[in-house]
């Protein structure tokens, strides 16, 4: 039987590539992230023979490739979200990594996970898109729900776009927040949701010090864009979506979400129209 290595990070990415992978018929070896990676994920193999668990630090590198090696491993995928803020905490990189770190030119996502990449090429490991299997969960092109983006927010979601695809293409995030084409928060390694939240504390407190707010003609409204980067590598990084980004918007008061058509991964897409719709929340792909 073919077997897959699957890189796993956090959230539901992992667990939904293994369901989709085992429903191929493949052995799927997993690369469990000790600081990233669901510890039900063993419970998952528990009740799986044909998942295989093994659990690693972050900078172990060399751990990775060794372990797919002697599984056979000669196609692999990343899933779910690797911090980027990682890098800089207290994890030591085994060799193998501190070499690969030295080397960068910057110690951006691209950089860093494109070097990963090429070093397991280089040792017969080929990593693969991460929507592998996933296909139908890529979001189509039109309005999700049930409430269309008003004309305000068409305009934010226009500026937005224009201004989300400049930050990302320089690798620094793939999320911004609009206020009446204003930017309000732009993501950078905190990750989306907690850029949201961001820029729902920035709008409670210009509030709290405003005793006009109730009066002012400018949009309290925030529309939240999200999009690939001009040279998406479908490997790693891609722009996943699900209900926990419905809830951040509906903490922060934001109304409308706008993602890339094609190249973002909806989780739960059911749930997160429901979660969307019950909060007024207008979610269109583009």
């Amino acid at each position: 039987m073919e077997k897959l290595g699957l890189i796993a990070g956090n959230g539901r990415f992992p667990f939904l590539l293994l369901e989709a992978a085992r429903a191929h018929g493949l052995t799927v070896v997993v690369a469990a992230i000790k600081e990233e990676t669901s510890p039900e994920m063993d419970q998952r193999a528990a009740a799986d023979s044909g998942v295989r668990v093994y659990w690693m630090s972050l900078g172990e590198l060399s751990k990775l490739i060794e372990t797919f090696q002697a599984e056979g491993v000669t196609r692999a995928v990343m899933a779910g979200q690797v911090r980027h803020k990682q890098i800089f905490s207290s994890i030591r990189p085994d060799w193998r990594l501190a070499k690969l770190l030295m080397n960068l030119r910057t110690r951006n996502t691209d950089m860093l996970l494109g070097a990963v990449a090429k070093v397991l090429g280089d040792e017969g490991i080929e990593l693969i898109s991460s929507t592998a299997y996933l296909g139908p969960l890529l979001a189509t092109a039109g309005v999700l729900t049930r409430r269309a983006p008003s004309e305000d927010e068409w305009r934010d979601i226009a500026y937005g776009q224009t201004v989300a695809r400049g930050i990302a293409g320089f690798d620094l995030g793939q999320t911004v927040v609009i206020a009446a084409r204003a930017c309000v928060a732009v993501e950078a390694m905190e990750g989306t949701d907690a850029t949201i939240a961001r820029a729902g504390e920035l709008f409670r407190s210009l509030e709290a010090g405003d005793s006009t707010a109730g009066d002012s003609t400018l949009s309290r409204a925030l529309t939240v864009v999200k999009v690939a980067k001009p040279n998406q590598d479908m490997r790693f990084d891609v722009p996943v979506v699900g209900v926990p980004t419905i809830a951040a918007m509906r903490v922060a008061g934001a109304t409308c979400l706008c993602l890339e058509a094609g190249r973002t991964l909806l989780f739960d897409r059911a749930a997160l129209v429901e979660a969307a719709d019950a909060a007024g929340i207008a979610v269109v792909a583009q």
